[in-house]
């Protein structure tokens, strides 16, 4: 009995799992502003029979809504089941450097249409990628900022120095085969930190990237 009554919370646990990850599907991960255009645009789509309230808006890396100079339209709109729509980012003003790129973050919040019942739970699910403003004339490319990206040991950890004006966002690094769990990004014309896994001081190194359509990058490698 107690077997039978495991499985069934189980089975109900997976359905509810897979209801959850339902819903609008937003076209990228992330988002590159080609500087030489007038705007940039993404795919959304909701495969549900549910229509959503769709609320789209961009703030800076800290959070502040009022220091990212990107309008998004429409910023709110209800988007109906089997339906899709376009995203549209225009660049309002602000002073951006003209010799790198710079970093926002696109949200999207989706809140699901449902009749009022007791004892319903009705969530909205926010979406938040990277966006990315790239600059026009930037010289060489994402691939090969990655490739001249330079490591040294520091301490216990890894210090990654990028010297072009590309954002190089890390899919995996590794040392030895053991991966660096904490690698995420190096903003350009910066270093970053990543702490070493216990044990491992040093030796092949090989890191892959995620480039600008969400995808990964063959291996590059090194030594440490």
């Amino acid at each position: 009995m107690k077997v039978w009554r495991s499985a069934t919370v189980a089975v109900l646990l997976l359905a509810f799992g897979l209801q959850a990850q339902a819903g609008v599907i937003v076209g990228g991960t992330r988002l590159i502003y080609d500087g030489a255009k007038k705007e940039s645009s993404l795919g959304i789509s909701n495969p549900d029979k549910v229509p959503y309230l769709i609320q789209s808006w961009v703030d800076s890396q800290d959070g502040d809504t009022s220091k990212a100079p990107f309008i998004i339209t429409p910023p709110l709109f209800r988007l109906d089941g089997g339906q899709d729509n376009i995203l549209r980012v225009v660049r309002a003003g602000g002073n951006l450097p003209t010799n790198k790129e710079s970093l926002y973050w696109l949200n999207i919040k989706s809140i699901p249409s449902a009749e009022k019942k007791d004892n319903t739970l009705q969530i909205a699910i926010k979406t938040r990628i990277k966006l990315i403003y790239r600059p026009q004339g930037l010289p060489g490319s994402l691939e090969e900022a990655a490739k001249a990206l330079t490591w040294q040991r520091s301490g216990n950890a890894v210090q990654v120095t990028n010297s072009s004006p590309y954002y190089v966002t890390f899919f995996k690094v590794k040392v030895n085969g053991n991966q660096i769990k904490n690698a995420s990004m190096v903003a350009p014309q910066s270093s970053a930190r990543f702490e070493l896994p216990a044990g491992v001081s040093g030796g092949a190194l090989s890191w892959e990237i995620i480039n600008d359509y969400g995808g990964t990058s063959n291996p590059f490698t090194g030594n440490l």
